[in-house]
């Protein structure tokens, strides 16, 4: 358990504007600025009194730089959301959060359930609420179902949670295994990446899109994970072909990063441009 934590709060609480000079609380008429006796108010995604919030641990960009230790333990993250997905101390395995349940995806392609005490080095997590759902009632492919998406989701300056129940013709995963020190850049380790294939399953996609602007926060577009319906196996999804599924999306409006404080962090050169190295590691 981390004995402090530095927090990022990104506003987006009011659509027509990305950047209202946010001080990590919501303005108000009455506000007042603070004083030499009137301390900074500490702001904790609880404040927000909301469920539309992405609660996130560190940055992508520190993530394919290689710094893969985790310091926030994953019973504090179900604090913040039910849903969600993310990785393990040292990259060991692909994270998915289920209705409270955090499953690890090692690198054998098989899901475990996570103990609470296991650390995170990057995750984003939200209590998942349905906004808008549908059905697929004709085989799709992934940049098909991608599309079919894309027009449930309008605004493209809000962030998305997507949840997908169906049945697949196929569906193809990827995992990583256990690093260690000095560890490699992300890149690196998804070279020679495990994949595993699925056919005729069932199961659910677990995942967000987000904006453009996220770039080096975190993935632009979609990242998603995938875990069979019996809870037993899955990954990073790769491709997929469904033949048909409810579709269940969760429209997001705040973000909350959780910034590590280890010299890992701290030391990492984080200004580089990395877009193409994600499109390698997603892909």
């Amino acid at each position: 358990m981390r004995k402090s934590t530095m927090i990022v709060a990104i506003c987006l609480l009011n659509l027509s504007a990305l950047i209202s000079g946010c001080s990590g609380v919501p303005s108000s008429d009455n506000h007042q600025e603070n004083t030499p006796d009137q301390p900074l108010i500490e702001t904790t995604p609880a404040s927000y009194g909301s469920n539309d919030i992405i609660y996130q641990v560190s940055t992508i960009n520190a993530l394919l730089e290689g710094v893969y230790d985790g310091e926030t333990d994953y019973g504090t993250l179900k604090k913040h959301g039910d849903f969600g997905i993310g990785t393990f101390s040292g990259l060991d395995g692909e994270m998915i959060e289920l209705d409270s349940v955090i499953y690890q995806i090692k690198d054998d392609g098989n899901a475990y359930i996570a103990d609470d005490s296991m650390t995170t080095p990057f995750a984003a997590v939200t209590f998942f609420d349905t906004d808008t759902e549908r059905l697929i009632t004709e085989p799709m492919n992934r940049s098909q179902t991608e599309e079919y998406l894309a027009a449930l989701m309008p605004n493209r300056n809000i962030m998305y949670a997507i949840k997908i129940n169906g049945t697949f013709d196929y569906v193809r995963t990827r995992s990583v295994p256990k690093q260690e020190k000095p560890y490699p850049r992300l890149v690196e380790v998804t070279k020679d990446q495990p994949e595993f294939e699925f056919e005729k399953v069932d199961g659910v996609i677990v995942g967000y899109w987000l904006p453009l602007y996220m770039e080096g926060i975190n993935v632009p577009g979609y990242h998603l994970h995938f875990i069979t319906e019996d809870k037993t196996a899955g990954g990073h999804l790769l491709e997929f072909d469904i033949s048909e599924a409810r579709v269940e999306i969760d429209n997001t409006y705040d973000l909350f990063i959780e910034l590590p404080e280890s010299n890992d962090f701290l030391d990492a050169d984080l200004s580089g441009n990395t877009g193409s190295e994600l499109e390698q590691v997603e892909r």
